[in-house]
């Protein structure tokens, strides 16, 4: 993916996750809507950045509300001294080519299973990749992900090379949206 060199600066405050899972130490950022507008895509995007002037690089996830969100790991709130509540400055600009998505094993096996399948998938685009597997692992069920899995490889075997009828911003299916914020 080829993008023009945009970068934006902004501030923002660290927010606490109200339902971080088994893992307590990350925090996370909403993107102000125009920095996110500047991105190549609502959907997921890939960006190099610095908080508070540690670099990094980082996929951000949809909002649902056509901006993005951060989550911000223990070792870069360490490396960029930063704590929950704390207002660090951020700089990010999207990455030239997007990088490969890790493919989930159960999705690796279906491919490995369908010959037809897994050959349409090495010859679809690296975003149209990152939009069956974003589609795949927003499933909020297991069923519900077994399902996906199977019709994306019906899709895949009967040539479609880009998931249909998938919002990867969210916006309108509401299928995304960042972390609610715990109060603090």
């Amino acid at each position: 993916m080829t993008t023009i060199d945009v970068k934006s600066r902004f501030e923002a405050k660290l927010l606490r996750p109200a339902k971080p899972g088994s893992d307590t130490s990350w925090a996370f950022v909403v993107l102000p809507k125009d920095a996110s507008g500047k991105l190549p895509r609502r959907g997921r995007t890939t960006v190099d950045g610095t908080i508070n002037g540690h670099p990094f690089q980082a996929t951000l996830e949809p909002d649902g509300k056509l901006s993005h969100w951060l989550q911000v790991g223990r070792e870069l709130l360490e490396a960029a001294s930063a704590a929950v509540g704390d207002v660090v400055t951020l700089e990010l600009t999207p990455v030239k080519k997007e990088p490969e998505p890790d493919i989930p094993a159960d999705f690796q096996e279906a491919l490995a299973a369908n010959p037809e399948a897994h050959e349409v998938w090495k010859n679809t685009t690296t975003l149209a990749r990152v939009d069956w597997i974003h589609w795949i692992t927003s499933a909020k069920q297991l069923k519900t992900r077994a399902k996906r899995i199977g019709d994306a490889c019906e899709m895949l075997a009967s040539g479609k090379k880009q998931v249909c009828c998938f919002d990867q911003s969210g916006f309108y299916s509401k299928a995304f949206r960042a972390p609610e914020t715990e109060d603090f």
